[in-house]
């Protein structure tokens, strides 16, 4: 079942309190049926959920138009942002009154606060890759990683490798993307990070798969598709040949969509010795983030509260 979504063209002011969710096929979205069992835990009973679909790669004007709305609507509570962060936050950085140390220095938006004719940014995917990571890995120290795709989450991704993995950081780190200034956003970000960490960055053209990459990791590598194939457009960045490291780690950054890496890392799960993860826990961690920055709640990241909320997603996913 698909949820009623708006556009850019069709806000509206709102009528209760209400979070939105900025994205690109919000209506699909399991947070629908999620923010519903989490309403009475959360003590949120009046709060709405409403997803706000934006095409992939819009003006700088949609944007803006979305920023504002939801600064001046004086029942719009603030928003999820997911696929757009690095456009939304180049578009309407002057609309923020302020954004927090890792939209600054990441040039990212995930979250937005807004009360009483402000809006503010926050980047939380710093917080939520890494509570999400060291749940599939439990040691990440000296290991190839193969990061497909530089947009938001991947640069937080690997944000945490350079600045904050300490003593469990990987050995090298592979980033691809078909655009320069994404890959120049990580070259960038990395810079003072861990000396130790070998960073490798990898322009390919559209059409181009990873397998060759692929192939040239080390035994126990992980890889990551942040690319947003299988969701926000179909495709894999690989193709069904592509052969995983042995003993390695596949995850995928999404949960929902045709999921073509998903399936392919499924299907060589047994014979390359892989842990394959989807974006679930990824996807839980970055929404009760969302919701404690827009509403204070104080919602923890780990211990009994918050793995009632997990369990109260998993039971409607």
């Amino acid at each position: 079942m698909t949820a009623e979504t708006l556009t850019p063209d069709t806000l509206r002011p709102a009528t209760s309190p209400t979070m939105y969710f900025v994205g690109v096929t919000t209506g699909s979205s399991a947070i629908h049926r999620v923010f519903a069992a989490w309403r009475p835990l959360l003590g949120l009973d009046d709060v709405e959920l409403v997803g706000i679909d934006v095409p992939v790669g819009a003006e700088p004007a949609v944007y803006r138009r979305v920023v504002a709305h939801l600064r001046d609507d004086e029942l719009s509570r603030g928003a999820l942002v997911t696929t757009h962060k690095l456009d939304l936050y180049a578009a309407s950085t002057d609309l923020l009154r302020r954004v927090n140390d890792d939209a600054a220095r990441l040039r990212e938006v995930s979250a937005l606060v807004a009360r009483d004719g402000w809006i503010d940014g926050h980047a939380l995917d710093t917080i939520t890759s890494q509570l999400s990571l060291q749940a599939i890995v439990p040691r990440l120290a000296g290991r190839d990683v193969l990061v497909m795709g530089a947009g938001g989450a991947a640069l937080a991704l690997c944000d945490y490798f350079a600045h904050r993995a300490g003593t469990d950081a990987p050995g090298r780190v592979v980033v691809t993307d078909i655009a320069d200034h994404r890959l120049a956003s990580i070259r960038t970000d990395i810079g003072g990070g861990n000396p130790a960490i070998e960073w490798v960055t990898h322009r390919l053209s559209p059409g181009d798969t990873h397998d060759e990459l692929l192939a040239g990791l080390a035994p126990g590598a992980v890889v990551v598709n942040a690319t947003g194939m299988g969701k926000d457009r179909p495709g894999s960045p690989l193709t069904d040949a592509a052969v995983f490291p042995s003993g390695g780690y596949a995850w995928e950054f999404n949960y929902r969509g045709e999921l073509g890496f998903l399936r392919q890392a499924r299907a060589r799960a047994d014979a390359d010795g892989l842990t394959v993860e989807d974006g679930w826990r990824y996807f839980v961690h970055g929404w009760t983030r969302a919701v404690d920055a827009v509403f204070d709640l104080g919602i923890p990241t780990a211990g009994p509260d918050f793995e009632r909320l997990y369990d109260a997603a998993q039971e409607v996913r």
